[in-house]
């Protein structure tokens, strides 16, 4: 029986060379590829019948951790390996927790990526002997972990409605109007946001924001 894959990946080259990987083996076959999560939602409306996601996590628009994320709990049947060059801490603690299968490095040959697709699909989890040391330090020591993170996205109440304003395409002027502020305070809300979402546009705040519930 075939393996039907996915690649989600921005970089077309490195599709191509994932691609090419998986061209070795017979048992599987690659389905089609997405350049971000929001192409990918796209595609699996279209057509659900794949097995496993090859997931890339930096990528515009929609990065991996939270396609992952909308993925499994829309078809919680997929199975998602992140395929990245970025090994830090943050990833793969992000990864797992949206629900990845298993997290492989990009420079991993055919053999071991063939054997970590095969394993995943079989229940088990595909992962970089240095990612999986990583993931046990991580378990060992979740706490500052996790408070960093929820650091990172707290936002005042007053923040949340210069946000949710910004999300309609108002501009600062009538952002200001509507909650009675002066525009340099709604501009100095707005740069409070950017630092505390580490973001550097309106449509990364807003992203970022939503996936993280705030708006």
């Amino acid at each position: 029986m075939s393996v039907r894959i996915a690649i989600v990946d921005d970089n077309v080259f490195l599709q191509k060379a994932i691609a090419e990987k998986l061209s070795f083996f017979d048992d599987l076959v690659l389905k089609y590829t997405a350049v971000n999560g929001k192409d990918l939602l796209t595609k699996l409306e279209a057509n659900k019948n794949i097995d496993l996601i090859l997931m890339d996590i930096e990528m515009p628009e929609c990065n991996g951790i939270e396609a992952t994320k909308m993925v499994k709990s829309k078809y919680p049947q997929l199975k998602i390996i992140m395929l990245t060059v970025f090994d830090n801490d943050e990833n793969i603690f992000n990864a797992i927790k949206a629900g990845a299968d298993g997290y492989l490095l990009k420079e991993v040959n055919p053999k071991d990526l063939h054997q970590g697709i095969i394993e995943t699909i079989n229940g088990g989890a595909a992962m970089n002997p240095s990612i999986a040391l990583k993931t046990l330090k991580l378990l060992r020591n979740p706490v500052e972990f996790a408070q960093v993170e929820q650091e990172e996205v707290k936002l005042s109440t007053r923040e949340i409605e210069v946000l949710e304003q910004l999300s309609k395409g108002l501009n600062y002027n009538v952002i200001a109007d509507n909650l009675i502020l002066s525009p340099s305070t709604v501009r100095k809300h707005i740069e409070n946001i950017y630092t505390k979402l580490q973001v550097h546009n309106k449509l990364e705040a807003i992203e970022k924001a939503k996936s993280n519930n705030l708006i």
